[in-house]
This record gives C-alpha cells, structure tokens and sequence, in this order.
C-alpha cells in the first residue's frame, strides 16, 4: 500500500523537548529531547494511530489542509511538516487446501519460528513471490526472444 502523507505540528515543549502532533489523528503525539528524534518517531507514531483506526474498521482522514489548521494558544510552532507512513494493509481470510501431513510439517515449522500458521503461510508466499520474481514481468511472464 502507498505511503499517505499528513501534516504534522513541529513545536518546542518544556526543558528543550520538541514535540510533533498531528491535527488529523486526535492524541496522535511524540516527543523527543531533539527536533531529529522526533521526527525519526513521527512515522512510526503515524502509522500506529492508522493502526488503531483499521482495527476500529474506521477509514483514513483526507490530510488537512495546512492553513485549515488551527493552533492552540499555548503551542510554541517551530513549523509544519508532512510525514509519511504506510497504511495497515487489511487481511482476508483465504481457504486453502493441502495434505495433511503438509499441513503439520507446517505447524511444526511455524511453532519452531515462533510463528502461528497465518505468518508462516505469509512469509513462506513472500519468499516464493521473491524467488520468481525474476522471472516474472510487470505484467506476467517474460518472453525470451
């Protein structure tokens, strides 16, 4: 899924904190002692509230304008800025069907990784979407001429 790109409010906080907030998602905050710090964690706190949003089922916000955004009095802006993060891709439920005795190597392989079926499954199409990928184009096959 592509990255989606929202405003976020870079300010100064207490004791030389810095601060980034984000008008779009409500209690969507970080903080760091750095300006670089809190903007390495922006993304990763963006894209937790886009989290929390698709496990409510609820849909993404259109990003806010930047001169719709309204400031609180207190805010000491330092500047706007856009941050990237991608969005949850949803999961669907799939029936497969596979011997038996494939399925229980399976489980054994997943337990031994610490994983439950649905990952394993998950990395193991990765791995093999990888593997061919080489020999697969943009839009199926490569002919050999």
């Amino acid at each position: 899924m592509a990255q989606r790109f929202y405003p976020a409010v870079l300010e100064r906080g207490e004791n030389g904190a810095v601060g980034v907030w984000f008008p779009d998602f409500p209690g969507c905050v970080t903080c760091a002692r750095s300006q670089e710090e809190a903007m390495a964690r922006a993304s990763d706190a963006l894209e937790e509230a886009m989290r929390t949003l698709a496990e409510r089922d609820e849909a993404l916000p259109p990003p806010s304008a930047l001169e719709a955004i309204q400031l609180p009095p207190e805010c000491d802006l330092i500047t706007f800025v856009a941050v990237g993060a991608t969005p949850p891709d949803p999961s669907e439920r799939v029936n497969v069907y596979l011997p038996k005795s494939l399925i229980e190597r399976i489980d054994r392989a997943a337990a031994e990784l610490g994983m439950n079926r649905s990952s394993f499954f998950g990395m193991a199409a990765s791995q093999a979407l990888r593997t061919v990928a080489g020999q697969l184009g943009t839009f199926g096959p490569v002919r050999k001429r």
